[in-house]
């Protein structure tokens, strides 16, 4: 294994299952669109169309472990989802498609201890949040992740200072999404704004901005530009260039890409959600040779990381999270 520092890390990877294994998750695929969805990760993911069905907590375990294994990656960043909730606390699982809890997510990754990094998801509303946020640092996660448009979370809000300082106390990373969002429903669109995140950075958390910022779909607000804007502002505050390999979020990617906003971009890939070549190269920025290329790596994580590199993003942009995690 290389040093601490040097690791390669895919820092936003999601963990799915359906409560097989008695794991407390589910999967609510709502819509013909959903279903589709689900369809292409499941086959992207490398799993069986059964695994929709029945046993997908094991078998998509055992499947990104083995991806991982077989990447030029060292770990991942695997990733809980909380329920959303509304400002008083009170869950809607009504309104949630997938839900992971930590326990289950620190079970999996304690067994996968060198290529799992758990991601725990905490919805700073709840009534026992701070007691959950002290459990898992307890359990050893250093990286919490939400997403606050679909989970309902106000950044800005007040009352929730002390979660984010108990945060930045215990140098725990937020891994929050920040832009469009079209694969989950979406309870208040106002909270994709990365300008939101400044309460969070105040209080001293170390920010990552999922997706950079920008648009999912065809019509979204790009947010990028005012994320770019707080850079030089927060030190703190970073971005990750998951789900960019996309047909419609790979429009993002130009603005990234310059000096010096590429140093503060840290590799994802957003796995299970599909990585294609197809938006790269028509942004232009690799060739049809290299999209071809790509196109024959089974691998969805490895697939990932051949085309960052051929769209410019350097060594330091896949080590850049394990320095955070190191120098936290």
């Amino acid at each position: 294994m290389p040093s601490a520092s040097l690791r390669k890390i895919d820092c936003h990877v999601h963990l799915l299952g359906d409560g097989s294994s008695g794991s407390g998750c589910w999967l609510r695929l709502k819509s013909i669109v959903h279903r589709l969805m689900a369809q292409v990760i499941v086959r992207e993911a490398g799993l069986p169309p059964s695994a929709l069905r029945e046993g997908l907590d094991a078998l998509l375990v055992t499947r990104l472990a083995e991806q991982v294994r077989d990447s030029s990656l060292d770990a991942v960043v695997l990733l809980a989802q909380d329920l959303p909730h509304r400002d008083d606390g009170t869950p809607l699982p009504d309104q949630g498609t997938f839900y992971v809890p930590n326990s289950y997510l620190l079970a999996v990754c304690a067994r996968h201890p060198d290529r799992f990094i758990p991601g725990v998801s905490i919805h700073p509303a709840r009534p026992d949040a701070m007691a959950e946020l002290e459990r898992c640092l307890q359990a050893g996660a250093r990286v919490l992740k939400l997403l606050p448009n679909c989970l309902n979370v106000d950044y800005s809000a007040p009352r929730h200072r002390p979660f984010w300082e108990k945060m930045a106390e215990s140098n725990m990373i937020l891994l929050s999404h920040t832009g469009g969002e079209h694969s989950l429903p979406v309870l208040c669109h106002r909270f994709a704004d990365p300008r939101l995140l400044r309460f969070p950075l105040e209080c001293g958390v170390t920010v990552i901005a999922a997706h950079c910022a920008g648009r999912s779909g065809l019509w979204d607000a790009d947010h990028t530009a005012a994320l770019l804007a707080m850079f030089d502002q927060w030190p703190r505050l970073f971005g990750d260039n998951s789900a960019l390999c996309s047909p419609l979020r790979c429009r993002t990617l130009p603005q990234i890409l310059p000096e010096p906003v590429r140093h503060r971009i840290i590799h994802g890939s957003d796995f299970p959600i599909a990585v294609s070549g197809f938006g790269p190269w028509r942004m232009g920025l690799i060739d049809r040779a290299t999209w071809r290329r790509s196109s024959r790596e089974p691998n969805v994580l490895e697939r990932d990381v051949f085309l960052k590199r051929a769209i410019g993003f350097d060594d330091s942009h896949f080590t850049r999270m394990a320095q955070l995690l190191d120098n936290a």
